[in-house]
């Protein structure tokens, strides 16, 4: 039980919860874009681009300090945590991957 109490109360902290937001909002923005766009290529990278670069770079911080900070406090329910996190950036890049933009 204790686990499972570790998990909920990492969950809610910032730099838990901020890394899996970013990737949802990277995620959202390609689905806008090809949903108003569509998936031709460019010849440059478009805002869409920079604006998906930027949240996923972002992330890599704010997960720093959270390894930093909980996996030595909580490892499992820390190591729970950054596997939801690379789930949430697997997410957001497969489009990305699989329609190559």
């Amino acid at each position: 039980m204790k686990t499972e109490t570790d998990f909920r109360r990492l969950v809610g902290r910032p730099s838990a919860f901020v890394p899996v937001m970013m990737s949802l909002s990277a995620l959202m923005v390609v689905v806008g874009y090809v949903a108003i766009y569509g998936t031709a290529r460019q010849t440059d990278e478009g805002a869409a681009a920079h604006i998906w670069q930027l949240l996923v770079c972002a992330q890599v911080p704010v997960v720093a300090f959270f390894v930093v900070k909980w996996l030595p406090k909580a490892p499992r329910a820390a190591l729970c945590v950054l596997a939801m996190q690379l789930v949430a950036l697997l997410i957001a890049a497969t489009p990305v991957f699989i329609l190559h933009l």
